[in-house]
């Protein structure tokens, strides 16, 4: 292989930024397709009764949301910044996983599912089976923590917005004595009758 031939070397920034994002989307899939399941069914009497994980708590799908702005976040933020956002999405990690752990055993929801059902207070479901999607869930919340991981570990790295992004700042327009000083500073982008 000659030298014209070797391949250039990839930026680890920019493969290490790769990896984030797809963690944070890959875990707002897992997450919000897992809380859109069942995670608890039972009989109310005669009746069949299941709760999604979303009934069960709001937590996970929210903070698998917080996780998917997060991301978005790390392209506008720099330095302090974007450790800050690293850490936001870590903790929105943590919390779908505690509360995927938490909420594959409860029975709360369902009882009160069954509560409804047969309109009467205090009833509680019988026959109760939990399914596997909790832990999908927890699956997606662990991926979004090491989302966030990565963003401490990396981001000072990656690429950022450039300045054209960012707000412009005001300039005292140059003193325009000719009808040409006033195209040239219209040619800048100043308004040259700005005061």
């Amino acid at each position: 292989m000659t030298a014209e031939q070797t391949p250039a070397p990839v930026n680890p920034g920019r493969r290490t930024f790769g990896v984030m994002l797809l963690l944070t989307v890959l875990s707002a899939v897992l997450v919000l397709t897992a809380v859109g399941r069942t995670w608890a069914e039972g009989r109310a009497g005669t009746l069949d009764v299941s709760v999604s994980g979303g009934k069960i708590s709001e937590l996970p799908g929210g903070l698998a949301l917080v996780g998917l702005a997060a991301a978005v976040a790390v392209f506008a933020v720099r330095g302090v910044g974007r450790l800050a956002v690293g850490a936001l999405t870590l903790l929105a990690g943590l919390g779908v996983a505690a509360a995927s752990v938490a909420g594959a055993g409860d029975t709360a929801a369902l009882d009160a599912e069954a509560a409804r059902k047969l309109a009467l207070t205090g009833s509680a479901a019988t026959e109760v089976a939990h399914s596997a999607w909790p832990w999908v869930a927890l699956a997606g919340g662990l991926l979004l923590a090491l989302a966030g991981l990565f963003t401490l570990r990396y981001g000072r790295g990656w690429p950022a917005m450039g300045s054209r992004y960012e707000a412009p700042t005001r300039k005292a327009p140059a003193k325009a004595d000719t009808p040409g000083d006033l195209w040239k500073a219209l040619d800048r982008g100043e308004d040259p009758t700005a005061v």
